[in-house]
């Protein structure tokens, strides 16, 4: 897996490539997006949103269900995202696609989700397989960027963002892999207690997730200022289980700041340490970038001191394997 995360900005300028060499038709009269895709797929969806909300003219719906909601219609641009193409959820949620005339691009390195769309033919955009689903992020947000910003539904240049966050991983490379190392050391044996404040909130589920895959532990995210009407009033005693992490943006709103740091204290004096991880980056897209790479970072190194296979999924192996066996 390390040599996946190390390979990251490799990936995103291969990524571009496809981006810039990919074919899409123009789609007409779209009113909103709809994302479909789970785990290691879906999570750009989430980051995509997040992203481009306060430019994108038509609303970004994420779906990671079976089923896709009720409003989807001819007027909808679904964007099925699925890495191997066989996910069985997002196939059901292609095939609903299919069935309200929506206006579908797939995103795939292949498997049955290629084969529907090849068939009604749909746009495609191909990405290279083979490998874990949450080590190619790169490949699929990007081409989530080119299809957006093909549409027209922002002005930014995400794909010229891509590009310059590129630069900047290689150059923060070492650094990034050093204070990785010292948050890693912090969270082994710990709960991971993972808060964003607000301007990040899809980065910090992504950090969940590969915390949950990589490093095999459970832990649990939250957003400010959402956090403060419930779960701030769960701090109450101290747990030196708990170990709090948060991802801090140039974006992070004022105000949202200034109740962070009156909650700093009281996670100060109820968990056994609190890390704030700083994103480095000219725009948004860039420190996203940045975040998403550190936190990979610390997946792996957690994995390392605890001796195991950050690859490893057999659990989810398992699972799909008896959801075969019932259809």
């Amino acid at each position: 897996m390390k040599t996946l995360v190390e390979g990251f900005p490799k990936q995103l300028q291969e990524a571009l490539d496809i981006a810039h060499s990919a074919t899409l038709t123009l789609k007409h009269h779209i009113q909103n997006v709809v994302v479909t895709g789970l785990g290691g797929s879906g999570i750009g969806g989430t980051i995509l949103s997040e992203l481009v909300q306060a430019e994108c003219t038509v609303p970004i719906i994420v779906n990671k269900d079976y089923f896709l909601p009720e409003f989807v219609n001819a007027n909808t641009l679904v964007i099925i995202s699925s890495y191997s193409g066989n996910t069985e959820e997002t196939i059901s949620a292609m095939n609903q696609a299919i069935s309200k005339q929506a206006q579908i691009v797939c995103v795939t390195s292949g498997g049955k989700a290629l084969e529907i769309a090849k068939q009604h033919q749909y746009d495609s955009i191909i990405i290279p397989g083979g490998h874990p689903p949450r080590s190619c992020i790169g490949y699929s947000l990007v081409q989530l960027f080119k299809i957006i910003q093909f549409n027209g539904f922002v002005k930014t240049d995400l794909l010229k963002q891509v590009s310059d966050s590129i630069t900047l991983l290689n150059k923060e490379n070492t650094l990034i892999k050093q204070e990785a190392t010292t948050v890693a050391k912090s969270l082994v044996g710990k709960i991971p207690v993972i808060y964003s404040l607000g301007s990040c909130e899809g980065v910090a589920v992504r950090f969940r997730q590969q915390i949950n895959e990589n490093s095999k532990m459970l832990c649990w995210h939250h957003t400010f200022p959402e956090m403060n009407h419930n779960e701030l009033v769960g701090w109450t005693e101290r747990n030196e289980n708990l170990a709090v992490v948060t991802f801090r943006t140039a974006y992070d709103y004022e105000r949202t700041i200034k109740r962070y740091d009156i909650c700093k204290p009281l996670f100060t004096k109820y968990s056994a340490s609190v890390t704030d991880i700083t994103a480095k980056g000219n725009t948004k897209l860039e420190q996203f970038m940045y975040l998403i790479n550190l936190g990979d970072w610390i997946s792996c190194y957690i994995a390392d001191i605890k001796n195991i296979d950050a690859i490893e999924v057999d659990v989810i192996t398992n699972l799909k394997n008896e959801l075969a066996n019932l259809s």
